[in-house]
């Protein structure tokens, strides 16, 4: 099957993190079947700059319709849907229907919060140029809390809810 779906992930930021949830929750589901319609970039650098022209890279290359970026959120117990990113007055939101979405994910939320760091500037900008492009491509923030024993299947199970929803998209 044609990837459809651009998957991303970061790279550890903190001294006391092993590991980014974001990439081990992708690495999950690189191995998963439902992973089949998706291109990973994953380990993108914790870098607004540097991350943003890996995904445009990306974008121009595989041409998704959807790109999903991940980012780790430590405090957080879901997965989170980011409706909006922000820079300085403005607001962008993703035209997918989080509402629908979510509905039939019970360990998922949406949020109005995508951060102060580069979950949101790495989103803002990837909206931004989307719109500013005119493409039909639609893009979505994850975030997700550390993984644990207990968590990790019930979130990549909601994850791959997820992308099945999103390939009809």
């Amino acid at each position: 099957m044609t990837p459809t779906i651009l998957a991303t992930s970061f790279r550890p930021w903190l001294p006391h993190q092993p590991s980014n949830s974001s990439d081990d929750l992708l690495a999950l589901l690189q191995t998963h079947p439902c992973g089949d319609v998706i291109v990973f970039l994953r380990q993108l650098p914790v870098d607004t700059d540097l991350a943003s022209r890996e995904i445009d890279n990306a974008i121009r290359t595989h041409q998704p319709r959807i790109v999903l970026c991940c980012g780790m959120a430590e405090q957080r117990r879901h997965l989170n849907l980011e409706r909006y990113a922000r820079n300085g007055g403005t607001t962008l939101a993703t035209p997918l229907s989080l509402d629908d979405l979510v509905q039939p994910l019970p360990h998922t939320r949406i949020s109005h919060d995508a951060g102060t760091y580069v979950c949101n500037d790495t989103y803002y900008r990837l909206l931004h140029s989307i719109q500013r492009d005119k493409t039909n491509i639609h893009a979505l923030f994850i975030h997700v809390p550390i993984l644990t024993a207990l968590n990790q299947v019930r979130l990549l199970s909601d994850l791959c809810t997820l992308v099945e929803a999103l390939k009809n998209c």
